[in-house]
């Protein structure tokens, strides 16, 4: 590990797989690149980590024991305190229903598998590179009785909280940055999922 990456606050990352080979081998480039790593093979398992680790990304396949990834994501996007985590698949289910399913429970990406380390570990990087560019302690946008603060994700009105997953906070903060513009589909894509999102590129 660079003594720059080793300066850096880790970010906390929790692996949900039950192949044991796909988490081991996560775990050891995740490590390697510098972040703090978590694992559950199962998504009861992965629940009860995530309330008192409280992940800044999980990585979570969709075939597993006990309870499946999209029920799992669903389950994660319930508690409070992990509404702004990042939820990456990494699954060998292709078909399109289940990608929609995934993006529907709150999911910011769908990768299938095989996986593909080096690569993998490019996007997580942008992902939390974004991340802290677009972190303005001081940047906040009141339209009528609308407040939406970007310092921690909040967005009020007539003082009451509303409470929204990161992409959708994401993207009503780039329309409100944007009052009198009218944005197409693939722009929006591309400002708050990336150009290397697969959902940026659905059809």
């Amino acid at each position: 590990m660079s003594a720059a990456k080793a300066a850096q606050p880790l970010h906390r990352v929790l692996v949900v797989d039950d192949d044991a080979d796909i988490v081991e081998m996560l775990e050891y480039n995740l490590n390697k690149e510098g972040y703090e790593v978590r694992t559950a093979t199962d998504g009861r398992k992965a629940i009860e980590i995530a309330r008192t680790y409280l992940p800044e990304l999980v990585l979570l396949d969709i075939m597993m024991p006990h309870l499946d990834g999209i029920e799992t994501g669903r389950q994660l996007r319930d508690i409070a305190e992990l509404r702004q985590t990042y939820i990456l698949y990494l699954t060998a289910r292709s078909e399109e229903y289940s990608e929609v399913a995934a993006f529907d429970v709150g999911a910011d990406d769908y990768i299938t598998k095989p996986i593909k380390p080096r690569a993998l570990m490019s996007r997580i990087n942008a992902l939390f590179r974004r991340e802290a560019q677009k972190a303005d302690p001081g940047e906040q946008i009141t339209i009528a009785d609308l407040l939406i603060n970007r310092k921690n994700y909040s967005v009020s009105q007539n003082d009451k909280s509303i409470i929204l997953p990161k992409k959708e906070f994401e993207l009503l903060f780039f329309l409100a940055q944007h009052p009198n513009k009218v944005c197409s589909r693939e722009e929006l894509l591309q400002k708050i999922w990336g150009p290397t999102s697969t959902y940026s590129n659905a059809q």
